[in-house]
């Protein structure tokens, strides 16, 4: 309750939270709207799990801007009215990545006539911009706003990734820091601070004077240009409190409700308190791929944060690795998700009842008719959006269950996994759940009532499957 307090002050600034809800399920077993009604008047910005699509797993640092409306025109057409909202441009979006490129993250070089290869996209305030051969839009500085403008125009919400800190080329020039007199990049610069995997920025000195400023003039510009997320990486190698405040109070400043995302690597779990003070979400672990391995080592990692977040604050365990990724990298070959139907049914099931942010990473228009189905179930989503309190019930022997409670409802959502190599039975024993008497267990997949039982229930299920049930006492 202390933490839940401390949140509902913190995010107070929001007086204009804007949901996307899902439509109902035509059934008696809707979920309460209530709470969500309630977050919603507190100001809480995300008070559901956000849900949406990044460029990162299927283009890396190359997505060009038709490729971005490209997807927000499926999901508007698609998606939009199961929840789905949110369209977030990943990494390197200030790289000129030419037609065809799949340079990840080019080294940036200072040549000996003192010029930079590459050059970053950026203005005379040191605050990069989109390179515009990649976002034709953004030719005469009108950056991200006439992308924003197109993805707004579909009802739909704009989202950024950035590195943390501030570029080097900016130190290099001793840009100026707009908003102060005389600061410049290499005043607010901690040189010591460095990505370990990318060489474009350094850290900021939060406690110098201007490195508030600086932050306080991106999201400034960010703001303008209509940027509803921010997903700010190179956080977590280590945690860095000052520049995650930083990024708080900036949002703050700038009075455009922004919904922010700490990544990526795996944030401590000593500084839950502080992130979810500060932030919308944050990553549980690095990058996760179509790896069978990763998904159960996501889901030791998942127990491990187990109940350590409250209201608009989300769990977040990577991006869904469903549907055709890696077109242009960063990972492997162009292809398909390697993961197999019953493992994806697993991927999807785990990430809905754990409530993690749910972050499409396939390339939307080359979705086949089963990927549409794994996001468009409506009684499926649900389980992410209103389910309440995750739990594990058992993990033991290859299978196991976790449970959440249905907003407004004595009901439960159960999810059951069978993580060994052959099919299995997974028994749910009704009496850990504290029900009694006669259960109605309906198949949320399916979309259909199964039956009525009494003391157990128990399903077949296939190596590295899952499903995923309501239950209704009787």
């Amino acid at each position: 309750m202390k933490l839940q307090g401390l949140l509902l002050s913190v995010f107070a600034f929001c007086t204009q939270a804007v949901f996307a809800q899902t439509k109902p399920v035509k059934q008696s077993a809707v979920p309460s709207h209530k709470k969500i009604a309630v977050a919603a008047k507190s100001g809480i910005l995300a008070a559901t799990p956000p849900m949406g699509w990044n460029s990162y797993n299927c283009f890396g640092s190359a997505v060009h801007e038709d490729e971005v409306k490209a997807n927000a025109d499926y999901m508007a057409k698609n998606l939009k009215k199961f929840g789905w909202e949110y369209i977030v441009v990943d990494f390197l979006w200030s790289y000129d990545n030419p037609p065809g490129s799949k340079i990840g993250n080019p080294y940036q070089m200072k040549m000996p006539d003192g010029s930079l290869v590459p050059w970053l996209t950026m203005d005379k305030w040191g605050r990069l911009l989109p390179q515009p051969n990649k976002f034709p839009s953004a030719w005469g500085g009108l950056g991200f706003k006439p992308l924003a403008n197109y993805i707004h125009s579909k009802g739909l919400k704009f989202g950024i990734h950035v590195m943390r800190g501030i570029p080097r080329q900016a130190y290099w020039a001793k840009s100026p820091i707009k908003g102060t007199s005389g600061i410049t990049a290499d005043m607010v610069a901690d040189t010591n601070s460095k990505c370990t995997w990318m060489n474009h920025m350094y850290g900021l000195d939060m406690k110098k004077p201007g490195a508030q400023e600086y932050l306080n003039s991106i999201l400034e510009l960010y703001a303008s240009w209509g940027v509803d997320f921010i997903k700010v990486d190179d956080l977590s190698r280590p945690y860095s409190e000052p520049e995650v405040e930083g990024y708080h109070k900036a949002i703050i400043n700038c009075g455009r409700p922004i919904v922010l995302s700490l990544s990526p690597g795996s944030t401590p779990i000593a500084e839950a308190e502080h992130a979810a003070k500060n932030a919308n979400m944050w990553r549980l672990a690095d990058d996760f791929w179509d790896n069978w391995n990763e998904i159960t080592a996501m889901m030791r990692q998942a127990k491990l944060w187990e109940g350590k977040t409250a209201a608009g604050t989300w769990l977040d365990c990577d991006m869904i690795q469903i549907g055709k990724l890696s077109k242009r990298g960063p990972v492997g070959e162009e292809r398909y998700s390697r993961f197999t139907r019953d493992e994806e049914y697993t991927h999807m099931t785990f990430w809905s009842i754990y409530r993690s942010p749910l972050m499409l990473g396939g390339n939307l228009p080359e979705n086949r008719p089963f990927e549409l189905s794994l996001f468009n179930n409506s009684e499926v989503l649900a389980v992410n959006r209103y389910g309440e309190n995750p739990r594990e019930l058992y993990n033991k022997n290859g299978k196991m269950i976790w449970y959440s409670h249905v907003q407004g409802s004595k009901d439960l959502y159960v999810a059951m996994f069978n993580l060994g190599e052959d099919a299995d039975n997974v028994t749910l024993p009704f009496n850990e759940l504290k029900l009694n008497g006669s259960v109605m267990v309906r198949d949320l997949w399916k979309k259909q009532n199964i039956g009525t039982f009494t003391n157990t229930y128990q399903q077949r299920i296939n190596k590295h499957g899952a499903a995923l049930f309501r239950l209704t006492a009787m």
